[in-house]
């Protein structure tokens, strides 16, 4: 092989090299932009449509916390959990912690539905692990940090 042949192969393995690493770059973007999506619709479930009623003492979560025994106090609680949950898968440092309470929550929803309600509606609790699973997992770097921010005392 001549140094001229050399030179343009090498040239072009750059050039597919840079590539590639572009189409990367471009797909890693996509993914994190994905995935934050994915927090900020899980988040606007759970403050709107899951603790909003629980929090503004609403006719329909009024009876089923009767019907689960927990009262009012249950229904207070579990809608300020949840609201704190939705408010923390937007806080950078603090989303994989929040999905893996709100999944924890869920186990709670999904056993309650088993046993009160006979079922009905517990796939429900566990079809939404699955995303908080994605988030805790991707998010589980900044457990790391987290824990240094904690560990450091004034």
């Amino acid at each position: 092989m001549s140094d001229s042949t050399a030179s343009v192969t090498s040239v072009a393995s750059a050039a597919s090299g840079t590539v590639v690493a572009e189409a990367a770059t471009a797909r890693g973007r996509r993914a994190r932009v994905a995935l934050r999506g994915l927090q900020v619709l899980l988040a606007l479930f759970y403050g709107i449509a899951s603790a909003l009623p629980k929090l503004i003492a609403h006719s329909s979560a009024v009876e089923i916390f009767d019907k689960i025994g927990w009262g009012s106090a249950g229904m207070y609680t579990i809608g300020a959990l949840e609201l704190a949950g939705a408010v923390a898968l937007l806080v950078p440092r603090l989303q994989s912690v929040a999905a893996i309470a709100l999944s924890a929550l869920m186990v709670g929803a999904f056993v309650v539905q088993l046993s009160v309600f006979d079922g009905q509606n517990a796939a429900t609790p566990l079809i939404l692990i699955v995303p908080l699973a994605l988030i805790a997992w991707a998010r589980r770097g900044q457990n790391v940090e987290l824990l240094r921010l904690v560990r450091r005392r004034p």
